[in-house]
């Protein structure tokens, strides 16, 4: 059993704080807590249904669903993604624009799924479709940085260092072809919403330059 972690950029560090990503890794928290004391009823009432969002109910789970994670390997797993790549992004973004553009990569994931399985009742949640937009946007932005990744492979482990476009695009087709295999799968009735991380990667991907502030992108590397 192996796997790839990835530890940060190794190439650059963000010029200012990453106030916003520590922000929204904080609410993350706040609300997995809130899970953890209301349990299955707080998720069926907060998770996003696709049935539901297609009928025009309950639209605030779009949001709500954001910041919702189905366990503590989830929530970890993901706010390590957010750690890894979201403060060179917010770096390149500026706060307001990364904020505004991480809402709405999470908007667009969600809207995807919803879209690929509009009469799906299986509750949908987690922060993976938002932080897909920012991997997105990483890639477009800083193609040529090394990411710091640490490979795990049963109990050996290594620090090695892997080009962000390699590291993103691998990622990216793993998401893909497990979309594709889920579709083709009609009894498929739950488990990872990869159609969710497709568009909002993409989203990501076409929309990182209009939310880049230019001045900061150029430089930084170390």
């Amino acid at each position: 059993m192996g796997g790839m972690i990835p530890l940060g950029d190794a190439s650059r560090r963000p010029r200012r704080s990453p106030v916003v990503t520590t922000a929204i890794i904080i609410v993350n928290a706040l609300v997995f807590l809130l899970e953890l004391m209301g349990g299955e009823e707080f998720v069926k009432q907060w998770a996003l249904v696709p049935a539901d969002i297609a009928a025009g109910r309950h639209l605030i789970t779009i949001l709500m669903s954001m910041f919702m994670h189905g366990g503590w390997l989830h929530i970890i797993g993901n706010m390590i993604f957010l750690w890894a790549f979201g403060p060179e992004v917010e770096d390149a973004m500026g706060r307001l624009r990364y904020m505004a553009f991480y809402l709405l990569s999470g908007l667009v994931a969600s809207l995807a799924q919803i879209a690929a399985m509009p009469a799906s009742t299986v509750p949908n949640l987690g922060a993976s479709g938002a932080i897909a937009g920012v991997m997105g946007a990483f890639l477009i932005t800083y193609p040529r940085d090394q990411i710091r990744t640490l490979i795990l492979f049963g109990f050996f482990f290594r620090v090695a260092f892997i080009p962000s476009a390699i590291w993103i695009g691998v990622w990216f087709l793993i998401q893909l072809f497990s979309e594709v295999g889920s579709v083709a799968d009609v009894k498929a009735g739950g488990g990872v919403a990869y159609m969710a991380h497709v568009g909002g990667f993409i989203f990501g991907m076409v929309t990182a330059r209009i939310f880049e502030n230019f001045g900061r992108v150029a430089g930084g590397e170390i």
